[in-house]
C-alpha cells in the first residue's frame, strides 16, 4: 500500500469568507489550489488581494506551483 502525501490545509490568515469560497469550488488544501488562476479566484465572492498574497506565500514556502495570473 502506498502512502499518500499529507494534505496541507489552506492558511488561516486568508479569512473565513475566502476559505468558504474556495471550499465551494473544491479547493480545500494548498495542493488542490496550486497552479489555479489568481484572477478566477479573485472573482469569487469573499476573496480579495490579501487572500491571494497569503496563498502565494504559502505555496512558495511549501515548494508548490504558484497561482497563475
Amino acid at each position: 500500500m502506498s502512502e499518500q502525501p499529507e494534505a496541507t490545509p489552506l492558511p488561516k490568515g486568508i479569512g473565513q469568507p475566502a476559505t468558504s469560497a474556495f471550499a465551494l469550488v473544491g479547493y480545500n488544501t494548498l495542493e488542490s489550489i496550486a497552479g489555479a488562476s489568481a484572477s478566477r479566484l479573485l472573482a469569487l465572492h469573499g476573496v480579495g488581494p490579501k487572500a491571494i498574497r497569503i496563498l502565494q506565500e504559502a505555496l512558495e514556502s511549501r515548494g508548490l506551483p504558484p497561482l497563475i495570473e
